[in-house]
């Protein structure tokens, strides 16, 4: 945030504080959104999602971590657990793998306890039993009762603060507890806590694990002073107003009340050190009014939200799509101070000139629809992320695959990066200057790297797996893909020869069709097919198959970018459409040894909706002359895996690109090719939906007589004209109109 921002924020503070205004007396009139946001959507079975207060794209998302082990905690909080280790101040939001957590603080009465507990024994440390009775999640906000203190805890934010408010019952001791060992599937390498005076704490956490080297330091203010600490290094314990070490805690003890006491705590985060976490503390959050953040907060996410309003089906709609449109805003995440200082992706101290800066980068995922979707009706968000990605470029030489916490992975393959980069440069983003652009693609295509061995690429036209080892098929397409996508700037930008270069390699999908079997399958150096070849075989990586995370009947259809070229393949579209019906009639509980693979879920037949590759496969019935397919599938995958309850997703939510496939496709087209500047028309599932695009143009899509049985298109117009192609253009999108389609029972 730019200090002109800070600036607004903080006079938008001071506004909800003064009351009377006649700007604040019609926005309450109007109907706040928010309150249609569920948070807790998601956080049972596989969603992985998060229910912290969280505001869109911020450094702070501080809520509950009920567990930081195993798969079921990837996001630091699960749905069965009954016990709360404290609230930290990191979270992802529906990934599926754990990190993050960071700077736990917890509120407690009572003798010093230096132990979190579990949850089988939470008694056995500081842990706290809750009800889920007693939780509150909404759009900025969290509150619980922690029953084994019997306090209740409260918490809201500012992009780079965490703002607590504790209610301690009368006649205990209280205290809060800070705990730098704590970190969600990681391990804490070095920390320190210190207390500058009697109510502030300053403090880092470093730590490894999914991140290699991430960490966070904090400047922590109370409203009231504390009158001891103690302090724990490494498991030894003493009286101390600094520790460091590494695994630190800390325990601020405050005065016994005899009456219930309220204390504020403030929890401002940065990369660069502990001067800007106070910076950020001082800029962003100088006074003590929870209630007016709260409502600032609010007002935040109701400004997003309002960007799309819609006419349901029925409530249960109004949920689902604006929880969903609020978890595609909450990543990814800022990482500059209030000044525009940073950690760099090299290591080094920064500061951008430019504007704020961000990381969490979960490409593999969100290139497909959240970035579209970001691109189309938050352009100068999605420029930042842009940005964001050419400047690690620039200090390390490499554009992010899959990146947490300004370290790449490596956990996801293709250079996904690049869609992202192409479709903000054909959609008109200036911010960046294309030849610098375009060579960083160019060079991530180009130059070999821990997942992509360019030699053995262009010399078999595919990835063999004899050399690239594991998931040779699934890197070939996605590098297609990417070819295709680099081919796309370089015709833009007058490089022909790059052009054709990179639009041969973009066809290399067809070398690994079998039309013996009809699907995609590894070939080796030779030209041999992988055999024994088990088509149904789910695997990833650390399986050590041709696919990532699923098998050859769920990628064979990984073609975004040549639909019609995937269809020939097949020597007809009556061939195509029978095999594409394989896909989602195939019963997997009847297959002999298929292993179940953890992110392959939401299936339908051997569909897999809770994973990303199978995302587009729905839209590309079209092309084959079978649009009607593309309204039954989507129908039953909005009824059947988006319920507005905690296991109401069929997967993880993957930072937000589950949601953006929900959101698009309730409005009746969905970005195959998320760079090719067109949306693949389907069927919408929501009556009327209108977006306020940049420049306050609207565009409306009325689903006129949707209703259950009504789930058919029969007709489509946009502007008043029949449309009689496959696709809705963002030309025609973003100039503002109206699309209309007549719904029908008939297919």
């Amino acid at each position: 945030m730019k200090k002109y921002d800070c600036i607004v924020w903080v006079a938008m503070l001071a506004a909800c504080s003064s009351g009377g205004s006649e700007d604040k007396r019609q926005a309450r009139e109007r109907e706040s959104l928010t309150g249609h946001v569920n948070p807790f959507i998601g956080t049972a079975y596989v969603g992985h999602t998060h229910p912290s207060a969280s505001l869109p794209f911020s450094m702070v998302q501080v809520g509950p971590d009920t567990g930081t082990k195993g798969w079921e905690h990837c996001s630091g909080y699960y749905d069965a657990d009954r016990s709360v280790m404290g609230f930290s101040h990191t979270h992802l939001s529906g990934t599926g793998a754990s990190e993050m957590g960071d700077i736990l603080v917890m509120p407690v009465t009572g003798d010093v306890r230096f132990d979190p507990g579990t949850e089988d024994n939470p008694d056995a440390g500081y842990r706290s039993r809750f009800q889920q009775a007693s939780e509150t999640a909404q759009a900025g906000y969290y509150k619980t009762f922690l029953d084994d203190y019997g306090i209740t805890a409260e918490m809201t934010l500012t992009p780079r603060v965490g703002f607590h408010r504790y209610h301690f019952p009368a006649g205990q001791q209280a205290g809060i507890l800070f705990d730098m060992e704590h970190g969600i599937g990681d391990e804490t390498c070095e920390s320190f806590i210190r207390a500058v005076d009697d109510s502030t704490l300053v403090g880092v956490r470093k730590s490894r694990g999914f991140t290699r080297d991430h960490g966070y330091y904090f400047a922590a203010r109370c409203s009231k002073p504390f009158e001891k600490t103690t302090v724990q290094k490494d498991g030894e314990v003493s009286e101390s107003r600094t520790v460091e070490g590494k695994n630190t805690k800390m325990h601020l003890a405050f005065g016994t009340a005899e009456r219930q006491e309220t204390i504020l705590l403030k929890v401002a985060l940065s990369t660069t050190g502990v001067e800007g976490a106070l910076k950020n503390l001082a800029t962003e959050l100088p006074d003590w009014d929870f209630d007016a953040v709260r409502q600032q907060a609010d007002a935040t996410w109701n400004a997003y939200l309002t960007k799309i309003e819609i006419e349901p089906l029925n409530a249960d709609q109004l949920t689902a799509f604006y929880t969903s449109m609020y978890h595609a805003l909450l990543m990814p995440n800022l990482v500059t101070d209030v000044d525009g200082q940073y950690y760099g992706w090299d290591g080094q101290l920064h500061r951008s000139d430019g504007g704020d800066l961000y990381t969490n980068f979960s490409l593999w995922d969100t290139y497909r629809a959240l970035h579209p979707f970001l691109s189309l009706m938050f352009p100068k968000e999605n420029s930042r992320f842009v940005n964001s990605m050419l400047e690690r470029h620039r200090q390390t030489g490499l554009l992010p695959t899959n990146e947490y916490g300004l370290c790449e992975t490596w956990c996801m393959i293709g250079n996904h990066a690049i869609p992202v980069i192409v479709d903000a440069y054909l959609r008109g983003d200036t911010s960046f200057d294309p030849q610098t652009a375009y060579e960083a693609i160019k060079h991530a295509q180009t130059t070999e790297h821990r997942k992509a061995d360019w030699s053995h690429y262009d010399r078999y036209g595919y990835f063999p797996f004899d050399s690239s080892e594991v998931e040779s098929v699934s890197r070939t397409l996605e590098s297609g893909y990417d070819d295709y996508c680099v081919a796309l700037m370089a015709r833009a930008l007058g490089r022909e020869e790059d052009y054709a270069f990179f639009m041969k390699r973009a066809g290399f999908y067809k070398n690994l069709y079998d039309p013996s079997v009809m699907l995609v399958r590894g070939r080796d150096s030779e030209g041999r097919w992988r055999t024994p070849f088990h088509s149904f075989a789910l695997t990833s990586e650390s399986e050590g198959g041709d696919y990532t995370e699923g098998n050859a009947w769920q990628w064979t259809w990984h073609v975004q970018h040549d639909l019609p070229g995937l269809i020939a393949l097949f020597g007809s579209k009556e061939a195509f459409v029978t095999k594409l019906d394989s896909l989602f009639f195939i019963n997997p509980d009847e297959l002999p040894g298929m292993v179940a693979v953890p992110d392959v879920t939401g299936l339908i037949g051997l569909y897999a909706h809770g994973n990303e590759p199978s995302h587009h496969i729905a839209y590309i019935y079209p092309y084959a002359d079978r649009p009607d397919r593309t309204a039954e599938i989507v129908r039953e995958v909005f009824d059947r895996f988006y319920l507005p309850t905690r296991d109401g997703l069929c997967g993880n939510d993957d930072c937000g690109q589950m949601s953006a496939w929900y959101i698009f496709s309730g409005m009746g087209f969905y970005p195959v090719d998320p760079a090719g500047g067109e949306y693949v028309l389907g069927a919408p599932q929501i009556k009327q939906v209108t977006l306020t695009l940049p420049g306050d143009k609207r565009f409306t899509v009325k689903a006129h007589n949707l209703s259950r049985a009504n789930k058919y298109v029969r007709a489509i117009r946009l502007n008043g004209q029949p449309v009689t192609g496959k696709t809705l253009k963002y030309d025609d999108l973003i100039n503002g109109g109206l699309l209309e389609f007549d719904m029908t029972d008939q297919p």
